[in-house]
């Protein structure tokens, strides 16, 4: 499978398109800003995308993917948990002098265990709330898409609304931590990791067993 990242908007979130190298077929993730670099990002990789998927819907992950959503006429797809903070984008956006274009028309709702086939390449929805209460993970071929559950050295922070520290770490220890540790793990802010680099050496998960 190949992986194209892009840092975008003022929080520095990474959004990743991951794309089946056999047709050219990808899925978004978090589109969530900057969408003129992320449409050409597409055009310019002659990607054919299929849908966008959110790992959750604070301000930085969704401010604009609406219009990314209508450049390409796509489906989006989030957790069910997720829509209050979906629905109430603007207002998010008024904590932090940030305008939002448009909420995104919310196809469907994605369920834990759910797999989704692009092209040759199949995706495995993984429910990991805590950071917020609709947060999902996205498993393809080797890599999971993680969203703000869990970075390099440090996990999401749950301060903000909907936020459960317990039950983050009960996310990452029953759906993360038993992935294989070359896993690669796609974080929404700051480098990549691997399930066997974040068990090793992360600090808040020394006390976590899969």
């Amino acid at each position: 499978m190949n992986v194209f990242q892009i840092t975008v908007g003022l929080f520095e979130m990474n959004c990743f398109i991951a794309a089946d190298p056999g047709t050219s077929n990808c899925i978004l993730f978090d589109p969530g800003d900057e969408p003129e670099r992320i449409i050409q990002l597409i055009v310019s990789n002659k990607l054919h995308p299929l849908a966008i998927y959110t790992t959750h819907n604070h301000i930085d992950h969704a401010r604009r993917a609406a219009e990314v959503q209508r450049h390409f006429n796509l489906p989006f797809f989030t957790g069910e948990g997720d829509l209050r903070l979906l629905e109430t984008l603007k207002d998010q956006g008024l904590l932090f002098g940030m305008d939002v274009s448009a909420i995104p028309e919310v196809s469907g709702y994605v369920v834990d265990g759910q797999t989704v086939k692009f092209g040759q390449s199949e995706m495995t929805c993984l429910s990991t709330p805590g950071h917020s209460p609709g947060s999902f993970s996205y498993l393809c071929a080797g890599h999971v898409f993680v969203g703000d559950v869990l970075f390099q050295d440090s996990i999401g922070r749950t301060d903000l609304l909907g936020g459960n520290y317990e039950q983050l770490l009960e996310s990452i220890r029953r759906k993360l931590l038993v992935l294989p540790d070359e896993t690669i793990v796609h974080s929404g802010h700051g480098p990549d990791s691997t399930i066997g680099r974040e068990r090793r050496h992360n600090p808040f998960l020394r006390n976590l067993q899969a």
